[in-house]
C-alpha cells in the first residue's frame, strides 16, 4: 500500500533554475486559462482590438498568480490509496492505515460509547473544527476537534432528532421533543422556536441566515435567524418525512418523500421547483456533491442512484441499501447502513463510481448519521452506542482558505468574519435552481400563457381584490349598501385587463384568418359572397 497524488504532471523534485520555476509556473497556469485566446488580427476597430489585448493580458496575468499560489502558499496536495498488484482498496483495513500514517493522523481514529444516550446524530462547522453532537435521550455536546476536548456538555432530558450549527460555533439549534430550540456553546438556552412545531430534520443556509425545518406534519418553514422573521411556511402536501439536505451550490432545500419523489424548494414559491420520482419506494437517504451538479438518493428499493441535476437524468445505479448518505470535499460518497458502511469514489472522473473502502462497525451498532470532516481525511460516525472516527485517505480538502474557513482563527477574526458575512447576507429572493442568472438582464419578450394560466391569474388577482379590507368612514358612508358596489367595481377593474386582452387576441386571430382567406382564390360560383373592400 502506497500513497500517491493527484498532480503526477508537475515535477516532483525542486527546480534548480529559474528557467526551470518559469516552465513549471507555465505548466500549472495552463489549468487556470480560460481556453485558447481571442483572434484579433481580424478585427479593424483599433480601440475594441487594444481592449481584447489588455482583457487577454489580465487573464494570462490572473493565471500565472494562480500558479504562484498553488506553488508556494498551497503546497499540500490530496492523496489517496493505490494498491499494489492485484490489491483492492477495499480490503484494507482500518487496523493497517493505523500503521502507516503518523501520530496526528492517529488521534482521528477513536471509538467513544455512550450507550445510554445514544444514537447520536452530528454537525460539524464549515471549518472542521468543532463538531456539535445530539443523542437522541437528551445528550448535546459541544467538541474541539483539534485538541479533542470537550468543551460543554448537558442533558435536555428530552427526545433529541437532529442538531445543526448556525453562521458559527457560538450558536446551534436542536430539534427537540415539541420546539425547536437554540443554544449557545455554554449550553445557555437563547430562543424556543414554538412556530416550527416537532421537527425531525435541520439544516442552515449560511449565506442566507436561514434556518430551514421539516416537522412531523409535512410542514417545510424558514425562519431568518438575523431579525427573526418567517421568511416561508409551506405545505409540501406529500406527508411526513425525514430525508432533507441543502444543495451547495444554489442553497436550494431537497426532501425526499414516501413516494419515491425528491422535491426542490425555495423561500419564496409555496410550490416546488422540481418534483422528480427517483425510486419505487421511499426515499431513505439524499445527498449533494460538493459541485452542486451530482445529487445521490437511496430508497427502499435497494437502489442508490446518481443524478446529473443539469439533465435530471440518472447516470449511475448501484445496488443497495443505505439510511445515510454523505459527499466529501473531494467527492468521495459514504454509505451508511445498520453496521455497514461503504466509501464510492469516481477514479477516472468520468461519473463511474466504484468501491474505494469499507468498514464495519462492531456487532450492534446501528449508524445513524454519517459526516466528513472538512479539511480533513476523516469521516465521523453517529451510532446507536455513541460516535466514532476512521481515517478515510483524499477524502478531504488539503488546503484551507482562511477567508473562507480558517481552523485558527482568533475571537477578533470571528467577529470580523461575522459581520462581513452580515453585510454580505444574501436575500432569500436570490435562492434559485440557476444563481448564475443573478445579474443578467430580463428578457421582455413576454411568453404566451395559455387559456389555463390566464384564468388562473385572473383569478388570483380577483382573490386579491377581495382580501383587501377597505377603510372604515364615518357618517353612514361604511355601510354594506355602499360598500358592495365598490367591491364590485374593484372587482371589474382587476378583470378587465384579462378581457381586454382576451378581445385583442381574438380580434387578431379573426384578422389572421381574413387574410389567409382573402389570398385563396374561392369557386366561381362563391365570389359573389366574398367580402369587397369599398373602392375609393
Amino acid at each position: 500500500m502506497e500513497e500517491t497524488h493527484d498532480n503526477d504532471a508537475l515535477p516532483n523534485n525542486k527546480p534548480s533554475t529559474e528557467q526551470d520555476i518559469t516552465d513549471e509556473l507555465e505548466l500549472r497556469s495552463k489549468k487556470y486559462r480560460r481556453g485558447e485566446g481571442a483572434n484579433v488580427k481580424g478585427l479593424k476597430d483599433k480601440k475594441l482590438r487594444s481592449q481584447m489585448l489588455a482583457r487577454e493580458k489580465l487573464y494570462g496575468e490572473t493565471a500565472i498568480v494562480a500558479a504562484k499560489t498553488e506553488k508556494w502558499i498551497m503546497p499540500s496536495e490530496a492523496g489517496y490509496i493505490e494498491p499494489e498488484g492485484i490489491e483492492k482498496t477495499d480490503t484494507i483495513k482500518q487496523d493497517a492505515i493505523a500503521r502507516e500514517v503518523d501520530i496526528a493522523s492517529l488521534r482521528n481514529q477513536y471509538d467513544i460509547t455512550l450507550p445510554e444516550f445514544g444514537p447520536y446524530t452530528l454537525d460539524f462547522t464549515s471549518s472542521g473544527r468543532y463538531m456539535a453532537l445530539g443523542g437522541r435521550k437528551g445528550h448535546l455536546a459541544i467538541v474541539d476537534m483539534m485538541n479533542l476536548s470537550l468543551i460543554r456538555d448537558f442533558q435536555v432530558r428530552e427526545t433529541v432528532r437532529d442538531v445543526v450549527f448556525l453562521h458559527n460555533e457560538l450558536f446551534f439549534a436542536a430539534a427537540q421533543k415539541k420546539y425547536l430550540y437554540i443554544y449557545s456553546r455554554e449550553g445557555t438556552e437563547l430562543h424556543c422556536l414554538k412556530e416550527h412545531g416537532s421537527v425531525l430534520k435541520l439544516q442552515f443556509l449560511k449565506n442566507h441566515f436561514l434556518l430551514a425545518s421539516t416537522n412531523n406534519y409535512g410542514m417545510l418553514l424558514y425562519q431568518d435567524v438575523t431579525m427573526g422573521a418567517i421568511v416561508g411556511k409551506y405545505r409540501t402536501g406529500l406527508g411526513r418525512t425525514n430525508v432533507m439536505q441543502v444543495n451547495p451550490y444554489n442553497a436550494v432545500v431537497s426532501l425526499g418523500h414516501s413516494a419515491g419523489t425528491v422535491t426542490m424548494w425555495k423561500p419564496t414559491s409555496s410550490s416546488p421547483l422540481v418534483k422528480m420520482l427517483c425510486h419505487q419506494g421511499p426515499v431513505s437517504a439524499l445527498a449533494f456533491h460538493s459541485n452542486g451538479h451530482i445529487m445521490a438518493t437511496a430508497g427502499v428499493d435497494k437502489k442508490i442512484k446518481l443524478w446529473d441535476l443539469r439533465k435530471y437524468e440518472a447516470f449511475q445505479t448501484l445496488p443497495g441499501y443505505a439510511n445515510t448518505l454523505e459527499f466529501s470535499q473531494k467527492g468521495f460518497l459514504a454509505c451508511g447502513t445498520n453496521s455497514y458502511l461503504q466509501v464510492l469514489r469516481d477514479v477516472s472522473g468520468a461519473q463511474n463510481y466504484s468501491r474505494y473502502m469499507t468498514h464495519s462497525m462492531a456487532k450492534g451498532y446501528q449508524i445513524g448519521k454519517l459526516a466528513f470532516r472538512p479539511y480533513e481525511d476523516v469521516l465521523c460516525i453517529g451510532h446507536s452506542m455513541g460516535y466514532s472516527s476512521i481515517i478515510i485517505p483524499g477524502a478531504g480538502e488539503p488546503n484551507f482558505d482562511s477567508w473562507v474557513a480558517n481552523p485558527f482563527e482568533t475571537p477578533k477574526q470571528r467577529s470580523e468574519k461575522e459581520i462581513k458575512a452580515l453585510l454580505d447576507k444574501l436575500p432569500p429572493e436570490t435562492i434559485m435552481l440557476d444563481p448564475s442568472k443573478i445579474g443578467t438582464v430580463k428578457d421582455t419578450k413576454k411568453e404566451k400563457l395559455t387559456a389555463q394560466e390566464r384564468e388562473e391569474e385572473m383569478e388570483a388577482a380577483i382573490e386579491a381584490v377581495k382580501s383587501k379590507k377597505l377603510k372604515k368612514k364615518t357618517k353612514g358612508r361604511s355601510k354594506a349598501g355602499k360598500i358592495m358596489p365598490k367591491k364590485q367595481d374593484a372587482i371589474a377593474n382587476a378583470k378587465r385587463p384579462f378581457l381586454e386582452q382576451k378581445i385583442q387576441e381574438e380580434k387578431n386571430i379573426s384578422r389572421k384568418k381574413q387574410k389567409t382567406n382573402e389570398g385563396v382564390e374561392l369557386p366561381r360560383s362563391l365570389q359573389r359572397f366574398a367580402h369587397r373592400k369599398p373602392s375609393s
